[in-house]
């Protein structure tokens, strides 16, 4: 499903990522463990097109994803889901509009830039809430939240991707 070969990140001089090759079945769960610094999330934020690599490849079901661009890399996004380090919500905004955000990559600009989703879309994200039993926060905002209920709202925010592909960095 996911295989990355001999996937090199450099900036600069420095070299985040050094020649990896791994590769991923369907339902798999794999932790990647190592040091501060070694490239972890570099190698998620890789694998998520975020930063691109300096050479190397990540095929997904055989299809190069580093060659992506413009409305093709916004599709693998929406299918490779990321859970961030610092769960990446918006402090302002009410918990469901946070998960919301998750999907954008489905909808077209305009209509989310007023915070108007479909009602289909905000039941999937009350679901996903209630999964992680944040449902009754749904309207507060995150910036009331404690640590780890921000982070049950980064994971809802992922799940409603329906991604193929769910990447978390130190979750």
């Amino acid at each position: 499903m996911l295989k990355i070969e001999n996937l090199t990140k450099q900036f600069g001089n420095a070299t985040a990522v050094d020649d990896v090759s791994l590769s991923f079945n369907q339902g798999e769960m794999i932790g990647i463990i190592g040091r501060s610094g070694a490239g972890k999330s570099t190698l998620l934020r890789l694998i998520n097109r975020l930063v691109s690599p300096t050479q190397g490849q990540i095929l997904f079901d055989g299809k190069d994803i580093c060659q992506l661009k413009g409305r093709a890399l916004l599709h693998w996004r929406t299918q490779c889901a990321m859970i961030f380090q610092q769960f990446n919500l918006v402090d302002r905004l009410n918990v469901i509009t946070n998960v919301l955000v998750g999907r954008l990559g489905y909808h077209n600009t305009l209509p989310t830039l007023i915070k108007h989703f479909p009602a289909e879309e905000k039941a999937r994200a009350i679901l996903a809430l209630a999964r992680l039993e944040m449902d009754q926060l749904a309207l507060q905002r995150a910036d009331t939240l404690s640590g780890g209920q921000q982070q049950r709202v980064a994971i809802a925010k992922a799940l409603v991707q329906e991604p193929k592909i769910l990447l978390a960095d130190e979750p």
